[in-house]
């Protein structure tokens, strides 16, 4: 098991020391609260990949559209001459 490089002995390590630090009575508030805060840049992520998502996507139908014009204009004028 590796998280953000950090492995299982390293792990139990920060933990024990959490646990000397904080005490067993605020340890599962500080796990709450760094739950929350992780699962709230999850959700924050998720909608910037959205948003990119959306930009590119609203870009290229622009694109399509001002390609699609230019190919019309062209038959266009190839029609006139």
């Amino acid at each position: 098991m590796n998280i953000f490089g950090v492995g299982l002995p390293e792990i139990a390590v920060i933990s024990a020391l959490a646990l000397i630090i904080f005490g067993p009575k605020r340890l599962p508030e500080l796990g709450r609260t760094l739950g929350k805060t992780l699962k709230g840049l999850q959700t924050a992520s998720t909608e910037f990949e959205k948003e990119i998502q959306k930009a590119m996507s609203d870009n290229e139908s622009i694109e399509e559209i001002n390609n699609e014009k230019v190919v019309s204009s062209k038959d266009i004028g190839n029609q006139s001459s």
